[in-house]
Protein backbone atom coordinates (compact mmCIF):
# COMPACT_ATOMS: atom_id res chain seq x y z
CA UNK A 1 0.00 0.00 0.00
CA UNK A 2 1.55 3.26 -1.05
CA UNK A 3 2.12 5.99 1.50
CA UNK A 4 -0.56 8.01 -0.30
CA UNK A 5 -3.39 5.47 0.24
CA UNK A 6 -2.23 4.93 3.85
CA UNK A 7 -2.96 8.63 4.47
CA UNK A 8 -6.49 8.25 3.06
CA UNK A 9 -7.17 5.20 5.23
CA UNK A 10 -5.88 6.96 8.36
CA UNK A 11 -8.08 10.02 7.75
CA UNK A 12 -11.04 7.71 7.09
CA UNK A 13 -10.36 5.96 10.40
CA UNK A 14 -10.09 9.22 12.37
CA UNK A 15 -13.36 10.56 10.96
CA UNK A 16 -15.21 7.36 11.88
CA UNK A 17 -13.45 7.21 15.24
CA UNK A 18 -14.69 10.73 16.02
CA UNK A 19 -18.20 9.82 14.90
CA UNK A 20 -18.12 6.81 17.19
CA UNK A 21 -16.84 8.88 20.11
CA UNK A 22 -19.97 11.00 19.91
CA UNK A 23 -22.14 7.89 19.74
CA UNK A 24 -20.37 6.16 22.65
CA UNK A 25 -20.55 9.07 25.11
CA UNK A 26 -23.54 8.20 27.31
CA UNK A 27 -23.40 11.61 29.01
CA UNK A 28 -24.69 13.29 25.84
CA UNK A 29 -28.51 13.53 25.86
CA UNK A 30 -30.17 11.65 23.03
CA UNK A 31 -31.81 14.81 21.67
CA UNK A 32 -28.34 16.37 21.33
CA UNK A 33 -26.52 13.26 20.13
CA UNK A 34 -28.84 12.18 17.32
CA UNK A 35 -28.63 15.44 15.30
CA UNK A 36 -24.83 15.43 15.59
CA UNK A 37 -24.63 11.84 14.33
CA UNK A 38 -26.92 12.59 11.41
CA UNK A 39 -25.03 15.77 10.43
CA UNK A 40 -21.50 14.50 11.09
CA UNK A 41 -20.72 14.03 7.40
CA UNK A 42 -21.12 17.80 6.97
CA UNK A 43 -18.98 18.70 9.99
CA UNK A 44 -15.90 17.17 8.36
CA UNK A 45 -15.93 20.07 5.87
CA UNK A 46 -15.86 22.67 8.64
CA UNK A 47 -12.34 23.53 9.85
CA UNK A 48 -13.82 25.28 12.92
CA UNK A 49 -16.16 22.53 14.11
CA UNK A 50 -15.42 20.55 17.25
CA UNK A 51 -17.49 18.97 19.98
CA UNK A 52 -16.07 18.22 23.41
CA UNK A 53 -16.93 14.68 24.47
CA UNK A 54 -15.31 11.32 25.14
CA UNK A 55 -12.37 10.58 27.43
CA UNK A 56 -8.58 10.37 27.25
CA UNK A 57 -7.23 10.29 23.68
CA UNK A 58 -10.75 10.38 22.23
CA UNK A 59 -11.42 13.70 23.98
CA UNK A 60 -8.20 15.06 22.46
CA UNK A 61 -9.42 13.92 19.04
CA UNK A 62 -12.75 15.70 19.48
CA UNK A 63 -11.25 18.88 20.93
CA UNK A 64 -8.77 19.08 18.06
CA UNK A 65 -10.98 17.75 15.30
CA UNK A 66 -10.01 20.75 13.17
CA UNK A 67 -6.75 18.93 12.36
CA UNK A 68 -8.75 16.02 10.91
CA UNK A 69 -10.98 18.39 8.94
CA UNK A 70 -7.93 20.19 7.56
CA UNK A 71 -6.37 16.91 6.42
CA UNK A 72 -9.71 15.76 4.97
CA UNK A 73 -10.06 18.96 2.94
CA UNK A 74 -6.64 18.37 1.40
CA UNK A 75 -7.78 15.06 -0.12
CA UNK A 76 -8.91 14.73 -3.71
CA UNK A 77 -12.64 14.96 -4.36
CA UNK A 78 -12.94 11.22 -5.02
CA UNK A 79 -11.60 10.40 -1.58
CA UNK A 80 -13.72 13.11 0.07
CA UNK A 81 -16.87 11.82 -1.59
CA UNK A 82 -16.16 8.24 -0.49
CA UNK A 83 -15.49 9.22 3.13
CA UNK A 84 -18.48 11.58 3.27
CA UNK A 85 -20.84 8.94 1.88
CA UNK A 86 -19.82 6.27 4.41
CA UNK A 87 -19.85 8.76 7.30
CA UNK A 88 -23.35 9.91 6.39
CA UNK A 89 -24.71 6.37 6.20
CA UNK A 90 -22.96 5.25 9.36
CA UNK A 91 -24.15 8.26 11.35
CA UNK A 92 -27.74 7.62 10.29
CA UNK A 93 -27.43 3.96 11.26
CA UNK A 94 -25.95 4.76 14.66
CA UNK A 95 -28.77 7.21 15.30
CA UNK A 96 -31.29 4.50 14.44
CA UNK A 97 -29.85 1.95 16.86
CA UNK A 98 -29.50 4.29 19.83
CA UNK A 99 -33.05 3.42 20.90
CA UNK A 100 -33.40 0.07 19.15
CA UNK A 101 -32.55 -3.37 20.53
CA UNK A 102 -30.92 -6.03 18.37
CA UNK A 103 -33.92 -8.34 18.24
CA UNK A 104 -33.86 -10.36 15.03
CA UNK A 105 -31.03 -11.76 12.96
CA UNK A 106 -31.96 -9.16 10.36
CA UNK A 107 -31.43 -6.47 13.03
CA UNK A 108 -28.06 -8.06 13.84
CA UNK A 109 -26.98 -7.97 10.20
CA UNK A 110 -28.23 -4.41 9.82
CA UNK A 111 -26.44 -3.23 12.95
CA UNK A 112 -23.18 -4.89 11.86
CA UNK A 113 -23.61 -3.33 8.42
CA UNK A 114 -23.79 0.16 9.91
CA UNK A 115 -20.79 -0.22 12.21
CA UNK A 116 -18.54 -2.51 10.14
CA UNK A 117 -19.97 -3.38 6.73
CA UNK A 118 -19.85 0.29 5.80
CA UNK A 119 -16.17 0.33 6.77
CA UNK A 120 -15.65 -2.45 4.23
CA UNK A 121 -17.53 -0.48 1.58
CA UNK A 122 -15.57 2.66 2.40
CA UNK A 123 -12.20 0.94 2.17
CA UNK A 124 -13.18 -0.61 -1.16
CA UNK A 125 -14.05 2.86 -2.46
CA UNK A 126 -10.71 4.25 -1.26
CA UNK A 127 -8.81 1.39 -2.89
CA UNK A 128 -10.71 2.04 -6.13
CA UNK A 129 -10.16 5.80 -5.98
CA UNK A 130 -6.42 5.19 -5.61
CA UNK A 131 -6.39 3.33 -8.92
CA UNK A 132 -4.86 0.21 -7.39
CA UNK A 133 -7.97 -2.00 -7.28
CA UNK A 134 -11.23 -2.57 -9.10
CA UNK A 135 -14.37 -1.58 -7.21
CA UNK A 136 -15.56 -4.62 -5.29
CA UNK A 137 -19.28 -5.50 -5.16
CA UNK A 138 -20.98 -4.03 -2.08
CA UNK A 139 -22.12 -7.47 -0.93
CA UNK A 140 -18.52 -8.74 -0.71
CA UNK A 141 -17.26 -5.57 0.96
CA UNK A 142 -20.08 -5.82 3.48
CA UNK A 143 -19.21 -9.44 4.29
CA UNK A 144 -15.60 -8.45 4.95
CA UNK A 145 -16.81 -6.07 7.66
CA UNK A 146 -19.53 -8.33 9.06
CA UNK A 147 -17.17 -11.27 9.49
CA UNK A 148 -14.79 -9.19 11.62
CA UNK A 149 -17.57 -7.50 13.58
CA UNK A 150 -19.44 -10.70 14.38
CA UNK A 151 -16.21 -12.33 15.53
CA UNK A 152 -15.58 -9.44 17.93
CA UNK A 153 -19.16 -9.55 19.24
CA UNK A 154 -18.83 -13.28 19.94
CA UNK A 155 -15.40 -13.00 21.56
CA UNK A 156 -16.31 -9.97 23.69
CA UNK A 157 -19.55 -11.31 25.22
CA UNK A 158 -18.34 -11.16 28.81
CA UNK A 159 -16.78 -7.69 28.50
CA UNK A 160 -19.94 -6.28 26.94
CA UNK A 161 -22.40 -7.91 29.31
CA UNK A 162 -20.41 -6.66 32.33
CA UNK A 163 -20.15 -3.09 30.98
CA UNK A 164 -20.70 -0.42 33.66
CA UNK A 165 -22.98 1.46 34.26
CA UNK A 166 -25.14 -0.50 31.81
CA UNK A 167 -24.45 -3.69 29.92
CA UNK A 168 -24.29 -3.64 26.14
CA UNK A 169 -26.23 -6.32 24.24
CA UNK A 170 -25.30 -7.24 20.70
CA UNK A 171 -26.20 -10.91 20.46
CA UNK A 172 -29.61 -11.02 18.71
CA UNK A 173 -32.58 -12.06 20.82
CA UNK A 174 -33.72 -14.35 18.00
CA UNK A 175 -30.68 -16.54 18.73
CA UNK A 176 -30.10 -16.30 22.49
CA UNK A 177 -33.79 -16.56 23.45
CA UNK A 178 -33.73 -20.17 22.21
CA UNK A 179 -31.41 -21.03 25.10
CA UNK A 180 -31.99 -18.65 28.03
CA UNK A 181 -34.55 -16.11 29.27
CA UNK A 182 -32.05 -13.25 29.53
CA UNK A 183 -28.79 -12.72 27.64
CA UNK A 184 -26.84 -12.25 30.87
CA UNK A 185 -27.91 -15.74 32.00
CA UNK A 186 -25.34 -17.22 29.63
CA UNK A 187 -22.49 -16.23 31.95
CA UNK A 188 -23.78 -18.26 34.90
CA UNK A 189 -22.26 -21.68 35.49
CA UNK A 190 -25.62 -23.44 35.83
CA UNK A 191 -26.36 -22.48 32.21
CA UNK A 192 -23.05 -23.70 30.79
CA UNK A 193 -24.51 -26.28 28.41
CA UNK A 194 -27.05 -23.83 26.98
CA UNK A 195 -24.40 -21.11 26.80
CA UNK A 196 -22.12 -23.25 24.66
CA UNK A 197 -25.00 -24.18 22.37
CA UNK A 198 -25.88 -20.51 21.95
CA UNK A 199 -22.21 -19.68 21.31
CA UNK A 200 -22.04 -22.35 18.61
CA UNK A 201 -25.17 -20.90 17.03
CA UNK A 202 -23.51 -17.48 16.90
CA UNK A 203 -20.29 -18.86 15.40
CA UNK A 204 -22.29 -20.74 12.77
CA UNK A 205 -24.01 -17.49 11.82
CA UNK A 206 -20.65 -15.72 11.43
CA UNK A 207 -19.24 -18.47 9.21
CA UNK A 208 -21.80 -17.67 6.52
CA UNK A 209 -19.66 -14.70 5.44
CA UNK A 210 -16.42 -16.61 4.84
CA UNK A 211 -16.94 -17.55 1.20
CA UNK A 212 -17.67 -13.91 0.31
CA UNK A 213 -14.49 -12.85 2.12
CA UNK A 214 -12.43 -15.36 0.16
CA UNK A 215 -13.90 -14.06 -3.11
CA UNK A 216 -13.12 -10.46 -2.12
CA UNK A 217 -9.49 -11.19 -1.25
CA UNK A 218 -8.88 -13.39 -4.29
CA UNK A 219 -9.09 -10.46 -6.74
CA UNK A 220 -6.93 -7.94 -4.85
CA UNK A 221 -3.85 -6.95 -6.85
CA UNK A 222 -1.82 -4.66 -4.60
CA UNK A 223 0.32 -6.72 -2.22
CA UNK A 224 0.14 -4.32 0.72
CA UNK A 225 -3.63 -3.83 0.37
CA UNK A 226 -3.99 -7.60 0.19
CA UNK A 227 -2.10 -8.07 3.47
CA UNK A 228 -4.01 -5.20 5.07
CA UNK A 229 -7.26 -7.01 4.26
CA UNK A 230 -6.20 -10.64 4.67
CA UNK A 231 -4.45 -10.59 8.05
CA UNK A 232 -7.53 -9.49 10.07
CA UNK A 233 -9.68 -12.04 8.22
CA UNK A 234 -7.32 -14.86 9.13
CA UNK A 235 -7.25 -13.62 12.71
CA UNK A 236 -11.05 -13.76 12.70
CA UNK A 237 -11.35 -17.37 11.47
CA UNK A 238 -8.64 -18.35 13.96
CA UNK A 239 -10.53 -16.66 16.79
CA UNK A 240 -13.78 -18.39 15.85
CA UNK A 241 -12.02 -21.75 15.80
CA UNK A 242 -10.84 -21.08 19.36
CA UNK A 243 -14.21 -19.78 20.56
CA UNK A 244 -16.36 -22.56 19.11
CA UNK A 245 -17.68 -24.94 21.79
CA UNK A 246 -15.49 -23.15 24.37
CA UNK A 247 -17.11 -22.23 27.70
CA UNK A 248 -14.18 -19.91 28.41
CA UNK A 249 -15.87 -17.28 26.23
CA UNK A 250 -18.24 -16.82 29.20
CA UNK A 251 -15.49 -16.93 31.83
CA UNK A 252 -12.70 -14.72 30.50
CA UNK A 253 -10.83 -13.69 27.36
CA UNK A 254 -10.34 -16.13 24.47
CA UNK A 255 -7.82 -14.97 21.89
CA UNK A 256 -5.05 -16.27 19.70
CA UNK A 257 -1.59 -16.57 21.26
CA UNK A 258 0.94 -13.91 20.36
CA UNK A 259 3.19 -16.46 18.69
CA UNK A 260 0.40 -17.60 16.40
CA UNK A 261 -0.55 -14.00 15.68
CA UNK A 262 3.06 -13.32 14.69
CA UNK A 263 2.96 -16.34 12.37
CA UNK A 264 -0.19 -15.02 10.70
CA UNK A 265 1.46 -11.64 10.12
CA UNK A 266 4.68 -13.17 8.85
CA UNK A 267 3.15 -15.81 6.57
CA UNK A 268 0.27 -13.98 4.92
CA UNK A 269 1.63 -12.87 1.57
CA UNK A 270 -0.69 -14.28 -1.08
CA UNK A 271 -3.99 -16.05 -1.65
CA UNK A 272 -2.38 -19.46 -1.23
CA UNK A 273 -1.55 -18.48 2.34
CA UNK A 274 -5.15 -17.37 2.92
CA UNK A 275 -6.63 -20.62 1.60
CA UNK A 276 -4.20 -22.60 3.74
CA UNK A 277 -5.05 -20.61 6.85
CA UNK A 278 -8.81 -20.89 6.40
CA UNK A 279 -8.50 -24.59 5.66
CA UNK A 280 -6.30 -25.24 8.68
CA UNK A 281 -8.44 -23.25 11.11
CA UNK A 282 -11.62 -24.89 9.82
CA UNK A 283 -9.90 -28.22 10.45
CA UNK A 284 -9.36 -27.14 14.06
CA UNK A 285 -13.04 -26.22 14.42
CA UNK A 286 -14.50 -29.27 12.66
CA UNK A 287 -13.62 -31.95 15.28
CA UNK A 288 -15.22 -29.78 17.98
CA UNK A 289 -18.67 -30.15 16.42
CA UNK A 290 -20.78 -32.32 18.74
CA UNK A 291 -23.42 -34.31 16.90
CA UNK A 292 -25.80 -33.54 19.77
CA UNK A 293 -25.44 -29.80 19.31
CA UNK A 294 -28.72 -28.36 17.94
CA UNK A 295 -26.84 -26.63 15.11
CA UNK A 296 -24.36 -29.41 14.38
CA UNK A 297 -25.65 -30.15 10.89
CA UNK A 298 -25.68 -26.48 9.90
CA UNK A 299 -22.23 -25.85 11.39
CA UNK A 300 -20.74 -28.86 9.64
CA UNK A 301 -22.26 -27.71 6.35
CA UNK A 302 -20.71 -24.25 6.75
CA UNK A 303 -17.28 -25.65 7.63
CA UNK A 304 -17.31 -28.10 4.72
CA UNK A 305 -18.33 -25.31 2.33
CA UNK A 306 -15.31 -23.28 3.51
CA UNK A 307 -13.02 -26.26 3.06
CA UNK A 308 -14.41 -26.95 -0.40
CA UNK A 309 -13.77 -23.34 -1.44
CA UNK A 310 -10.19 -23.68 -0.24
CA UNK A 311 -9.68 -27.04 -1.94
CA UNK A 312 -11.24 -25.83 -5.21
CA UNK A 313 -8.51 -23.19 -5.36
CA UNK A 314 -6.11 -26.00 -6.28
CA UNK A 315 -3.28 -24.70 -4.09
CA UNK A 316 -3.58 -26.74 -0.92
CA UNK A 317 -1.33 -29.56 -2.14
CA UNK A 318 1.47 -27.12 -2.88
CA UNK A 319 2.22 -26.04 0.68
CA UNK A 320 2.59 -27.48 4.15
CA UNK A 321 0.29 -26.58 7.01
CA UNK A 322 -0.09 -22.85 7.47
CA UNK A 323 -0.29 -23.16 11.25
CA UNK A 324 2.52 -25.57 12.12
CA UNK A 325 4.99 -24.71 9.36
CA UNK A 326 8.44 -24.01 10.83
CA UNK A 327 11.49 -22.07 9.78
CA UNK A 328 10.02 -18.57 10.15
CA UNK A 329 11.99 -15.47 9.34
CA UNK A 330 10.36 -12.48 10.99
CA UNK A 331 10.76 -8.89 9.91
CA UNK A 332 10.40 -7.06 13.22
CA UNK A 333 9.54 -3.79 11.54
CA UNK A 334 6.71 -5.30 9.49
CA UNK A 335 5.36 -7.18 12.51
CA UNK A 336 5.21 -3.97 14.55
CA UNK A 337 3.50 -2.13 11.69
CA UNK A 338 0.86 -4.80 11.24
CA UNK A 339 0.23 -5.10 14.98
CA UNK A 340 -0.56 -1.38 14.90
CA UNK A 341 -2.88 -1.84 11.92
CA UNK A 342 -4.64 -4.77 13.59
CA UNK A 343 -5.01 -2.77 16.80
CA UNK A 344 -6.63 0.10 14.88
CA UNK A 345 -9.02 -2.19 13.02
CA UNK A 346 -10.10 -4.29 16.00
CA UNK A 347 -10.31 -1.37 18.43
CA UNK A 348 -12.48 0.48 15.93
CA UNK A 349 -14.78 -2.49 15.29
CA UNK A 350 -15.08 -3.25 19.02
CA UNK A 351 -15.80 0.36 19.95
CA UNK A 352 -18.36 0.97 17.22
CA UNK A 353 -20.86 -1.34 18.83
CA UNK A 354 -23.54 1.08 19.97
CA UNK A 355 -24.27 1.48 23.67
CA UNK A 356 -27.85 2.11 24.67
Amino acid sequence: MTQFIVVQVCIFYLVLRALDTVEDDTSIPTDVKVPILIAFHRHVYDREWHFSCGTKEYKVLMDQFHHVSTAFLELGKGYQDAIEDITKRMGAGMAKFICKEVESIDDYDEYCYYVAGLVGLGLSKLFYASGTEDLAPDSLSNSMGLFLQKTNIIRDYLEDINEIPKCRMFWPREIWSKYVNKLEDLKYEENSDKAVQCLNDMVTNALMHVEDCLKYMSVLRDHAIFRFCAIPQIMAIGTLALCYNNIEVFRGVVKMRRGLTAKVIDRTNNMTDVYLAFYDFSNILKPKINKNDPNATKTLSRVEAIQKACMDSGVLNKRKSYIIQSGLRYSSTMIVIFFIILAIIFSYLSSTRASK
